[in-house]
């Protein structure tokens, strides 16, 4: 069976498909948007070695030609290096702006051939076909694109819608457990900014899901992707109401850039510490009940998650240092540093009415667990 959720922007609506074993039927989902029989893929390295000949094998058969790029696996990819390889490589291929270029992989490589693809040639057709937990509910959805920057992550970028999102749910089980759980981060949140139900049927179900079930795991996906479509066709360059999205994301920013954006702490983790965070903040300055916070936390710990900065590995700066860095959040309005806070589960709201000694209390106290 497979679930389509409809990303609803006017002329540049697009569909997102999911269900198992699609890279396999591919060329049914993309042949109908060709202009050419012509693609060109960028993917990286690892995903390559798992995913690229089912989907070169299966465009070769319908005839459409395939000029492939593979770059390092990484977040460090994310980087200026790396889109210029990328841009050139497009442009020595002859890439047109109404030909498809293919981000095969994570959100890595979403993020990156998307951002290519947005200022090539003023703006070339990508298609999204995620290969990690994280990209299928998250990254591969609503047009965000982007590198990191030195003074924080994804400061460099543009909105550009994809023409297709392609999710194949067969694909997750090639990945690591940690990066499997990583994505998980990214599936609470939603129903923690904004879908109770789903929150409580993912303590039941986030099992299930671990352990390979693949109903389960296209049930998941389906949710986040309608709830992520659902926001961004209502505010699709983030003016409001897509912020929201952002649930835990202020805190694992800063987390990410002091780690060095390196596997001291995948993004996906610092999401869910960050979203503990987000809870017991709020929670210190009287907006939800006290208990919400180890409630989000026992999930996440009982899916063998990190669930506070104690669980990062190696040196951490103090608090005051880790509050400098957010103030690099893209949320930041007229020097005022904005929280994504939570009056209840699945009930959050923007607020830039945070005390500097509210949020500095809360970081050092979950510094200092860490001995």
């Amino acid at each position: 069976m497979t679930d389509r959720v409809r990303v609803e922007l006017g002329t540049r609506s697009y569909d997102i498909f999911i269900g198992c074993g699609l890279l396999e039927q591919c060329s049914d989902f993309l042949i109908p948007i060709l202009n050419r029989s012509k693609v060109a893929i960028v993917t990286d390295e690892i995903v390559a070695a798992h995913h690229l000949d089912t989907l070169v094998n299966c465009l070769s058969q319908s005839g459409i030609a395939c000029d492939v790029l593979r770059l390092p696996a990484g977040e460090m990819t994310k980087s200026w290096p790396y889109l210029t390889q990328c841009v050139e490589w497009l442009l020595d291929k002859k890439i047109e702006r109404q030909d498809v270029v293919i981000a095969l992989g994570g959100g890595v490589m979403g993020d990156l051939v998307g951002f290519a693809a947005a200022i090539l040639r003023r703006g070339i057709r990508f298609v999204q076909i995620p290969t990690s937990l994280l990209a299928q509910v998250d990254s591969s959805v609503g047009g965000k694109t982007g590198i990191n920057a030195i003074k924080g992550k994804n400061l460099i970028g543009a909105f550009h819608q994809p023409s297709l999102v392609l999710t194949d749910i067969s694909v997750l089980e090639t990945m690591s457990q940690r990066d499997f759980l990583a994505g998980y981060g990214e599936v609470v949140k939603y129903g923690l900014l904004g879908n109770a139900p789903f929150f409580e049927w993912l303590e039941e179900h986030g099992h299930a899901l671990t352990q390979g079930n693949a109903e389960k795991r296209a049930e998941a996906v389906r949710v986040s992707c309608q709830m992520k479509a659902d926001i961004v066709a209502r505010d699709e360059t983030e003016q409001g109401e897509r912020a929201l999205l952002n649930l835990g994301h202020t805190f694992c920013h800063a987390l990410e850039a002091v780690t060095g954006y390196s596997d001291r702490l995948l993004h996906g983790e610092g999401v869910a510490i960050g979203c503990g965070l987000a809870f017991e903040l709020s929670a210190r300055v009287g907006l939800c009940a006290q208990e919400l916070p180890s409630r989000v936390r026992a999930h996440l710990k009982t899916m063998g998650m990190k669930v506070d900065i104690s669980d990062i590995p190696g040196p951490l700066p103090p608090a005051e240092d880790l509050l400098a860095l957010m103030g690099q959040d893209k949320k930041v309005v007229a020097g005022e540093l904005r929280f994504i806070l939570a009056r209840d589960i699945g009930d959050t709201f923007v607020t830039g009415d945070v005390d500097r000694e509210s949020v500095l209390s809360v970081l050092s106290e979950a510094l200092s667990i860490r001995g």
